[in-house]
């Protein structure tokens, strides 16, 4: 009888140890949402001992939050600058996961097709300069297009967010007036404008003011079917955003040797769309718990290997193959 319990018993014993699951909580940034939720669900298929939870709650949320130690990683599509590196308390990598654009969305009346956006009119516009989509700035760079005698409302992002990040960060590079009185940031303090929270609620009232312009990201674009237009590159090309352009950007913009924060808007490349960026998860460097360190290292090893096939599903740009060799061998030193 005393043998058939502890037989028993030890089952049980290997039951709950085979079914134990280890469990990675994440945060931050909004648009790689949809390629980090399919990610992390057929990670789980394939390793159903392995349960990654990620609140999509902006970039700005997700460092806060690591800051705070309140998550096991987090994620951003601004990378940290060595001053905002020195404030969290963990050492963590900064890897880069996919790559996405951000576009200018309208709502102008009596205007179909693709409007062709300037620099120098997207910093006017959001800085309150050019107020009316009848300016001769905005017709000039569009040749035959009728625009209404109608006020320009500007939309942008209430919430802390790495697309205003990439948005903000473009405008810098074009406009010195914005790079002084402005700059780049995920939040910042807007000249002028109306904010919604997410890519929905910018989207969202794009859709409901009539003469309304404000910025989402590709991928939600082209999956609402939300009208964009085209932007004239640095080489002087009006490019639009989509795949290829975007991956044109990265390739035309030298990554550091030793680092993987750079900012590839305004790229040099000819078919380069200009507002365009990489997005990283934070990845702490060292681990207490091994169990989760295990499953960490395994998903990043898995994304890189199998999961970049899944990207331009859901109309993201993949890592070029040089950068995703380059990150395996930093995934390496997570202890």
């Amino acid at each position: 009888m005393i043998k058939r319990v502890f037989l028993l018993a030890s089952v049980a014993v290997l039951a709950l140890t085979a079914n134990a699951q280890t469990q990675l909580n994440a945060a931050g940034a909004t648009f790689p949402y949809p390629i980090y939720s399919k990610w992390f669900s057929e990670y789980h298929k394939q390793h159903p001992e392995v349960q990654i939870n990620y609140q999509s709650i902006g970039s700005g949320g997700g460092i806060a939050q690591l800051r705070a130690g309140t998550v096991d990683f987090g994620a951003s599509d601004m990378p940290l600058k060595d001053e905002q590196v020195k404030t969290i308390p963990v050492q963590f990598l900064q890897l880069p996961t996919v790559l996405g654009s951000v576009v200018p969305a309208y709502n102008i009346p009596g205007v179909k097709g693709e409007v062709r956006f300037t620099p120098e009119m997207l910093a006017g516009i959001y800085l309150g300069k050019i107020t009316n989509w009848s300016d001769k700035t905005i017709a000039a760079a569009n040749p035959g297009v009728r625009f209404p005698d109608q006020a320009i409302i500007v939309v942008h992002r209430a919430d802390g967010s790495g697309t205003t990040f990439v948005w903000t960060d473009y405008l810098c590079k074009i406009s010195p007036e914005w790079k002084a009185t402005v700059g780049s940031n995920t939040s910042v303090h807007w000249p002028a404008g109306l904010g919604g929270k997410g890519n929905e609620g910018v989207a969202g009232m794009v859709r409901q003011l009539s003469g309304a312009i404000g910025y989402v990201e590709l991928n939600y674009a082209l999956q609402n079917n939300i009208s964009y237009g085209v932007v004239k590159n640095a080489a002087g090309n009006y490019i639009k955003a989509s795949l290829d352009s975007t991956t044109a950007a990265a390739a035309s913009v030298k990554m550091p040797a030793n680092d993987f924060r750079i900012s590839i808007t305004n790229a040099p490349g000819k078919d380069a769309y200009p507002i365009a960026s990489f997005t990283y998860l934070l990845v702490p460097t060292n681990w207490k718990d091994a169990n989760k360190k295990n499953a960490m290292v395994g998903f990043l090893n898995w994304m890189l290997d199998s999961g970049e096939g899944m990207v331009k599903d859901l109309d993201y740009a993949p890592l070029p193959a040089e950068i995703r060799a380059r990150e395996k061998a930093a995934i390496s030193t997570i202890r």
